[in-house]
This record gives C-alpha cells, structure tokens and sequence, in this order.
C-alpha cells in the first residue's frame, strides 16, 4: 500500500505538480511526459477545474483524511487503542505506546501526500489569474486553494511542527533542497492569512456537496487561533458560523448516516463513495478501523476504549448511536458504516468540521474570557442533543474541565482527542495516568519529545538541512 520507502526521491513540495487527476495513494510518476503535460496544462477553465478536483482528491489519499489525520488525531490518545498491534508492521501499534519511529509509514504517508496537495495548490494559485473565467466562480476557487492548502499546513504543523513552507509552485526539484524547516510561528501565521482571505472570497452555501464554504474558513481559522491560545480573537470568526444556515440534528444517529450526507450539522467533510470508478472513491477506513474477528478482514486499529465507552452514561444517546460493543466486549466505532461488499471501497464521509464542534469551540472561549453564561449555553446545546442534564457551572476550572469531557465524548474517532490533549497542555499529565490504570500498558511511557511526531526519515535522508525533531 504505501510505497514511499522503496523511493529515493524528496517528497516536500516536489510532486504534486505530476497528479492532476489520479485519486490514488500510490501516486509517483516522474516521468518527463508527466512534466511536459503539466508546463503545457492549465490553459483554459476546464483544464483548472481538473486542478482543483487534484487538490479535493488529495485529501482522501492514505496520509491525508482516509487513514493519517484520523489515526494520528487519535490513537496517542485515550480515546482509541490498537486492537492487532502486529497487523501492519506495528505502524499504528506505535501510536498507541508512543513507539513511534521515524520510519513510520503512515507518518512518511502523511509527510508526502500533504505536500502532494499542497504543490498541486500552489499550481492552481499560481495559474489561476491568467485563466479566463467568471470572476465569481475565480474567487470561489482561490477561496478553496486557499483553505485547502491551509488546512493541509496545519496538519503538517500540529504532526510535525517546524515544516517547509511552500507557497509557490515549484518547477525545480532543487529549488528547496538545503533550506531546511521553517518556524511553526512564520507557518501558523501564513495559514492564519490565507484563511482570511479566504473568508472572503468563499460563498456562503457549497455549489456542489463536499465543496468549501465560508464557514468551513470561519471554523479552521478560530480553531487555529484557539490552538495558539487566542480564545478572543476566535470568538468573532465562531459567532460568524451559525448564522450561515447550519444546526445540529436532533437524532445523533443521523450525523454518520451514509444515506444522510452532508446534513445540516456538516460545515466541511471529505467524499468518500462506494462503488465508483472501479471502487476508487471509497476508502480503506472501515477496513483498518474496526474489530478484527467482527468484521471479515478487518486490521483492528483505532477502536475506541473501553474507558471511553464506560464514560457514556447510559441514557447518554450518543453511547450506542457512536460507539458499540462486539459480542466479545470490544468497542467500535459507528460513525463508520459498511456501505459495500467491498471492505476496501467505504462510503463514509471523514468530517473535518461539524457544528457540535464549533459550540464546543465557543463555549470553551467564552469560559476563556470568563463569559461563564454563554459557555454554558453553548456546553448545554450539546448536552441537551445528547439526552443529558444541563449544567450551570460557575468557574472557569469547571467549566473547562465539563467542555473538554464533552469534546472527548462528542467526537471520539473523528481525530481530535490528541490535539485537543496537546494544546491544553494536558497530553503528558492524562496520558500517563491512563497507561497506569489501563491493563496492557505497563511498558507504556509519555514523553514531553512525543507532543510532535518524529520526521519522516526518508526526508532527512533526502535533505540533511531537515533535522529530526528531539528525542527520535
């Protein structure tokens, strides 16, 4: 499946130029043709629609939302294990035990296949302006680009850290060869511009499911801004998401629903189909992320725990609407459904942004600002959903503490919980005390080092001017 070790090649910008329409993990084609075909691309607006549906395809490749940012976002967390440490070569075993080396294949996957989609970004921006199109629909793309691309940084950045930052396209493989990494700061405060901009150029509404709204820039932005501990900053940009037309839904059972799609509470998800173009459009995550046993030719990562299945009260209806029980006792997850007889080909859609996400967010920064009523307001729109008792907390510690369990309940498996952990400051202190009061991981150890993921080794052997991060 993942075939970038066997490669010599650097993958930091250099290749998202060759992919113009392949929707596949396996992507390399360094062919001269390859090259010759993309200097000679981009003509005319039929050829840059092929462009931007490159950079929405990138997002469902293996290091991107099929199996990378949900598994990373997870499993270093107490929200999900790994069942079959073995099955793959120990990959995401290593998550779970904080193993992780740098020649993790999908840390090396997730390296690349952002990039991949980050150059063929830059090629889109950088083309774009020559291309003779209708002003609105040129501003709605760039909006896109722009988003897109920043949202790709900032997976990178949270993962990694210091990573390259390229903003233009690049035509010689040299270009960036020695310049090493750039500073989280200089990187978050690209992402925080581009989305900006991007705001204003998005519509309010998607022309077509799956597309990127101006809500979906609102949220990323005041969810970067939130990650660098500007709760008032955020603020304003939240307040902006609601009015744009989105709501939860009143049936939790709904919100993953294959046949309910892009509902009222989705601000922005990844497509995945079943049954398209030879099974292309579907993806590998039911497969890898379900009980093996329980599902035929399933690997068994990324199940949810037991202690957080445990932590649902019972008349909780998330507790049985997201998580269920093998009859062997093992939690999975139902926010994933089999859509076909093909367990490689899923329908689910991998949600980037939802609305319970965005009242969480607000609720946490008006706690933040000590605007203990409205933090409780939003705390309660997503309790009273779920079928539990509203609180009236009166201390920012309480209240914090309230909003970050209903986080960990409200989106577990969706690749938040870790993040979520880091930028609290509370990865180290919560990790630890679950690995002593969870059977199987006596030999389990959390590190300060582990708040970043080792870089990949196949870049540092590429480009000595990368240098690993400390403690791998």
């Amino acid at each position: 499946m993942h075939k970038s070790r066997k490669m010599k090649h650097i993958y930091i910008p250099l290749f998202g130029l060759l992919f113009l329409q392949s929707c596949s993990s396996d992507l390399l084609n360094t062919s001269p043709e390859s090259t010759k075909v993309t200097a000679n691309f981009y003509q005319d607006e039929a050829q840059l629609e092929q462009g931007v549906n490159a950079v929405y395809a990138s997002l469902q490749y293996n290091g991107q939302y099929q199996l990378a940012m949900p598994a990373i976002g997870e499993i270093p967390s107490d929200n999900t294990f790994d069942e079959v440490p073995a099955n793959d070569s120990f990959t995401y075993g290593e998550f779970d035990f904080f193993t992780i080396q740098p020649n993790n294949s999908l840390l090396g996957s997730a390296w690349k296949d952002h990039y991949v989609g980050i150059q063929q970004a830059n090629i889109v921006l950088n083309r774009i302006g020559g291309i003779s199109m209708d002003q609105s629909l040129k501003n709605a793309r760039t909006g896109e680009m722009k988003f897109l691309r920043a949202l790709m940084y900032f997976n990178l950045v949270r993962t990694f850290g210091d990573v390259p930052l390229v903003t233009k396209e690049t035509t010689d493989v040299n270009e960036y060869f020695g310049q090493g990494r750039t500073a989280t700061e200089r990187v978050y405060t690209f992402i925080e511009t581009e989305l900006k901009a991007a705001i204003d150029l998005l519509p309010a509404t998607a022309s077509q499911k799956g597309r990127v709204t101006k809500g979906a820039a609102l949220g990323i932005l005041a969810k970067i801004l939130i990650t660098r501990n500007k709760y008032a900053e955020a603020l304003p940009y939240l307040q902006q998401i609601e009015p744009l037309g989105y709501s939860l839904l009143s049936d939790v059972t709904k919100i993953f629903d294959p046949a309910n799609k892009n509902n009222a509470e989705i601000i922005f998800d990844v497509q995945f189909t079943s049954g398209l173009n030879g099974n292309t459009e579907g993806s590998q995550t039911y497969q890898m992320f379900s009980p093996s046993g329980f599902v035929s030719g399933a690997k068994g990562h990324n199940l949810p725990t037991r202690e957080i299945y445990n932590i649902f009260t019972s008349g909780d209806s998330r507790k049985n609407a997201f998580v269920g029980l093998t009859p062997n006792g093992v939690p999975y997850s139902k926010k994933l459904v089999k859509t076909s007889d093909a367990i490689v080909d899923g329908g689910s859609n991998i949600v980037v942004l939802r609305l319970a996400d965005v009242y969480l967010l607000m609720a946490e920064c008006y706690a933040k600002v000590n605007d203990f009523t409205n933090s409780n307001l939003y705390l309660n729109k997503i309790k009273s959903r779920a079928g539990v008792n509203s609180v009236n907390l009166i201390s920012q510690q309480q209240l914090l503490g309230e909003i970050a369990l209903e986080r960990r309940k409200e989106f577990v498996g969706e690749g938040h919980r870790w993040f979520d952990l880091v930028r609290t400051g509370q990865a180290v202190s919560v990790m630890t005390s679950y690995f002593q009061n969870t059977p199987g991981y006596s030999t389990a150890v959390i590190k300060d080092y582990n708040l970043l993921m080792p870089v990949p080794q196949g870049q540092i052997n590429t480009d000595p001017a990368i240098k690993q991060n400390p403690g791998y």
